[in-house]
């Protein structure tokens, strides 16, 4: 849930909060790793490679 999408002022602070934090979490992972996260699709396919080294599109497909 996004920050403006959170029903109750709580929840509008909590979910900036995380917000923040995961930003810092992840300069912090690219300052150690030398190079920028990537973003978008690219970290999608990056994250599904790297569980099993499979693309996630060969993970859709039916086996027959």
């Amino acid at each position: 849930m996004g920050v403006d999408q959170a029903p109750t002022t709580k929840g509008k602070k909590s979910a900036g909060g995380l917000h923040k934090s995961a930003a810092k979490e992840e300069k912090k992972v690219e300052a150690q790793k030398g190079s920028d996260l990537a973003k978008g699709a690219d970290r999608f396919e990056e994250r599904s490679k790297s569980s099993d080294g499979r693309s996630a599109g060969a993970k859709q497909k039916p086996k027959r």
